[in-house]
């Protein structure tokens, strides 16, 4: 099969840690669908993998490059913000078999308002929105946004524009990786590395890395709780689910697309995600999937480790 996949830091020439995340990611999928043996194409505005073959895209024109190449394409994935990811998705839902979440799903998880309320309609526990002037501690973000970006934690639930205030939740902070369609198949719970700069007002929430997959006694209940999650929100594909286990198990943040810590698990897992990602299409998951060791990895030592 011809795959697409196209990764939005890569495929538009951002820097920083936004291109080396993208690049973790976007290799680790690369390396999977070679192995299996299948033709891979990505869009690149100067970064070349050793698997696969590059598509010149830059930020000017990398929807129409990555339109052009997926109606060449038999299925295709792509990664991006959570602001454009709804856009990019329907790009390739409308042209070729998309191996990720719809647009309509991407909608949902993309909006942290919307999302929360669906979560909260389904009985699945989620920070409660908190509106008015009110005092306490408080976690302020964009509405849409991915990862920790612009995340503060504030004394007061006044916020800009474009923000939403939610309660601040004390706990354990754990990330869950699932193959989320007609029959979910949850993968991995993973410790993440968030660091919080203290709790004063104005402290950033900053996540650093993860433990993949990381034990827990809990394993069950966090896998009831993800595939609750991915069908309320009718998610597709590779999902990442934030979670924070404190009195209960909040689910903070969906993120219709794969993650960070797709790195790890394919390290640690005795199956390509390729190979999960197209069986999913046809419905025809295993039951489960082995996971040995572990995978430790931070931010910073991505480069060395890609």
């Amino acid at each position: 099969m011809k795959i697409l996949l196209a990764e939005y830091a890569v495929g538009t020439g951002l820097d920083g840690t936004l291109l080396l995340e993208g690049k973790a990611m976007l290799r680790t999928l690369a390396n999977s669908f070679h192995r299996l043996g299948h033709e891979v194409t990505y869009l690149s505005a100067g970064s070349i993998l050793e698997q696969g073959t590059a598509v010149d895209s830059n930020m000017d024109d990398f929807e129409s490059v990555l339109e052009r190449t997926a109606s060449d394409s038999d299925a295709g994935l792509v990664i991006g913000p959570d602001e454009l990811l709804e856009g990019l998705s329907r790009i390739i839902e409308e042209n070729t078999a998309n191996l990720g979440c719809s647009p309509e799903s991407v909608r949902m998880c993309a909006d942290k308002l919307e999302c929360t309320e669906i979560l909260h309609s389904n009985s699945i526990n989620a920070p409660r929105i908190v509106n008015g002037c009110q005092d306490g501690s408080f976690v302020i973000k964009p509405r849409y946004g991915c990862a920790a970006e612009d995340i503060i934690i504030s004394s007061t639930a006044e916020h800009r524009e474009g923000f939403i205030a939610t309660e601040y939740i004390e706990g354990e902070h754990l990330s869950m990786s699932i193959i989320a369609g007609n029959y979910p198949l949850p993968l991995s719970v993973n410790k993440q590395f968030i660091e919080i700069d203290g709790t004063k007002p104005g402290s950033c929430i900053d996540y650093k890395g993860n433990i993949v997959p990381y034990r827990t006694e809990n394993e069950t209940e966090l896998f009831d709780i993800a595939i609750e999650t991915v069908r309320a929100l009718k998610c597709n594909g590779y999902t990442g689910i934030d979670i924070v286990r404190g009195d209960k198990t909040y689910v903070v943040d969906v993120n219709p697309r794969p993650t960070t810590a797709i790195f790890g698990l394919a390290r640690t897992m005795r199956y390509e995600i390729g190979q999960l990602l197209l069986e999913n299409l046809s419905g025809e998951l295993p039951d489960k999937i082995c996971i040995e060791g572990e995978c430790s990895f931070t931010k910073d030592d991505i480069e060395d480790m890609i």
